[in-house]
């Protein structure tokens, strides 16, 4: 894949995302694709044209159209073969149960079969017969978190030039196969806050190896920008107006996702904070009381772990004097958080891109932009 840059020393002009094709030293388009439990979100971003006329889409997560798909062929009483790359499970795996439940045969590749489980072993106690082939009279299922032929047809349909440069979020919670992939996930997390916790290091060209999600996504787009779901709905929330005018002194960021609720201190350039539940599991009086004591450092990791979250860390120079009172609210279940003070953020008009809109960010720092988004559009 060609390099998007022709010279990285440009300096964006503050507001928004660049608009205008003549400073735009960016050689192609980018297709941005955020993708989460319930919903894929695409963003096409072109700098030749207004942001408006932008190409977005909101469909069904890969997840849940290929648990439709097996759904489908469960209804028929087929015998199903899963094949393709590992991806997210959720709404996929549960329809796997329903499928066997049903005492009908399901085979998997061993790379498809980690997408329900990283215990193989344990897949194989459910039912499914791990096999590198399809047996004969079986259908079969194609696995990806990107479907390639399906937005190329999309594309295709409506006149619009395939990208040439790709940024992708995918949730992963790392190869974890002897421990909870939950407090496995976290355990990244901590790491990142001691770090520093720097925003830049958000996004990769290499996923770590136990990020065995985003490997598949880069084995399927070589080249792509990779990064989390949570990180980019933190890192495109930021670009909202109140937001950046926070952002110095610290703020609250609060993504509240179909299936996952992340929540970061943000300050800087710098993440002091991080706390991640399952949205199915918090009512609003929970989630008011855990964010209340997340701010001021009082919610502990093993508490929210024992809640079956993922956790709750704070990187080692954090204080829990420093002020981070003010909250920046977005993701598709923000509802969950009405009667909370706080900023219902739409970065750049559209709530339902703020991930999308975090990966482009990503992708013009990580290429050596000199990038201000000012007041954006929110």
């Amino acid at each position: 894949m060609k390099s998007p840059l022709k010279n990285p020393s440009f300096n964006l002009a503050p507001g928004t995302l660049p608009l205008e094709p003549q400073k735009i030293l960016f050689d192609g388009t980018l297709l941005a694709l955020d993708m989460g439990g319930g919903t894929q979100d695409l963003f096409l971003w072109d700098p030749g044209q207004p942001m408006e006329n932008a190409v977005k889409m909101v469909l069904p997560a890969p997840t849940q159209v290929l648990a439709r798909r097996l759904q489908k062929l469960t209804a028929q009483g087929l015998a199903v073969f899963l094949g393709g790359r590992l991806m997210g499970g959720g709404a996929l795996t549960a329809a796997v149960r329903r499928h066997l439940a049903r005492g009908l045969p399901l085979y998997a590749s061993p790379q498809a079969a980690l997408t329900l489980s990283d215990r193989l072993e344990e897949v194989q106690l459910w039912g499914v017969t791990l096999t590198k082939t399809a047996p004969p009279d079986t259908a079969t299922l194609t696995l990806g978190d990107v479907d390639l032929d399906s937005l190329r047809q999309v594309f295709a349909a409506y006149e619009v030039p395939f990208p040439s440069h790709f940024a992708v979020a995918v949730q992963d919670h790392g190869f974890s196969p002897q421990a909870s992939n939950r407090r496995s996930r976290f355990e990244y997390w901590e790491d990142f806050l001691s770090r520093g916790g720097l925003l830049a290091g958000l996004a990769f060209r290499e996923p770590p190896p136990r990020f065995t999600r985003m490997l598949a996504v880069q084995d399927a787009l070589p080249g792509a920008l990779l990064m989390d779901t949570c990180a980019a709905g933190v890192r495109g929330a930021l670009l909202d107006s109140r937001a950046r005018e926070r952002q110095p002194e610290g703020l609250l960021v609060v993504n509240l996702g179909n299936a996952h609720t992340f929540a970061a201190l943000a300050r800087g350039e710098r993440l002091w904070g991080i706390y991640e539940h399952h949205t199915g599991l918090l009512t609003p009086a929970k989630l008011f009381d855990h964010l209340r004591r997340f701010q001021t450092g009082e919610l502990t990791n093993d508490e929210v772990f024992a809640d079956n979250g993922h956790g709750c860390a704070y990187g080692p120079d954090y204080s829990p004097a420093a002020s981070f009172s003010f909250t920046v609210i977005t993701g598709p279940r923000r509802r969950l958080a009405q009667g909370w003070p706080g900023h219902f953020a739409a970065p750049l008009g559209d709530m339902m891109l703020t991930g999308c809109f975090g990966l482009v960010a990503a992708f013009l720092e990580k290429n050596n932009f000199s990038v201000n988004f000012g007041d954006g559009l929110g």
